[in-house]
């Protein structure tokens, strides 16, 4: 007689429960660590990042770069003005903007990672379920087996 399978579960799946989608708290204490200072760091980090990368501080920043332009441009002189560009608006306004695009960006990829962590939790549970299919399949295969082997003449 064939044996049934034993269904022995990856040892990920238990630590993926445990564990559940990767976070940015767990991030942060990867790069600065999980000490006092390394919390404070990511806090920090994270504070200044979400202050500066609005529109609103391109807003303000454009505003503060305006203001030295006249006197950049009334100097006349082309490494002024070319500094003035590069270092002082392009620099400060483009700042924020970009992080706010990859503010954008990054909570897309969010979304996608969990949309795709999701599928991969559906996807076990499925598995599961045929497994359970599967065992009663064995379990009604064995029962005809048996059934036939007591009713075949020898």
């Amino acid at each position: 007689m064939p044996e049934l399978f034993d269904y022995t579960p990856h040892p990920h799946v238990e630590k993926r429960k445990e564990t559940g989608p990767p976070k940015v708290s767990a991030a942060a204490a990867t790069m600065h660590g999980q000490g006092r200072i390394g919390r404070f760091n990511a806090k920090f980090g994270l504070k200044i990042t979400l202050v500066v990368g609005t529109m609103w501080a391109a807003y303000v920043f454009t505003v503060i770069t305006l203001i030295s332009a006249p006197t950049a441009f009334k100097s006349g002189a082309p490494l002024i003005i070319v500094g003035w560009i590069a270092q002082t608006f392009l620099q400060l306004v483009l700042l924020p903007i970009i992080i706010v695009g990859q503010n954008i960006q990054a909570a897309a990829a969010d979304g996608r990672s969990q949309a795709t962590y999701d599928d991969a939790s559906a996807v076990l549970e499925e598995a599961k379920q045929i497994q359970v299919h599967l065992l009663a399949q064995d379990a009604a295969i064995q029962k005809i087996l048996s059934s036939l082997a007591a009713t075949k003449p020898r």
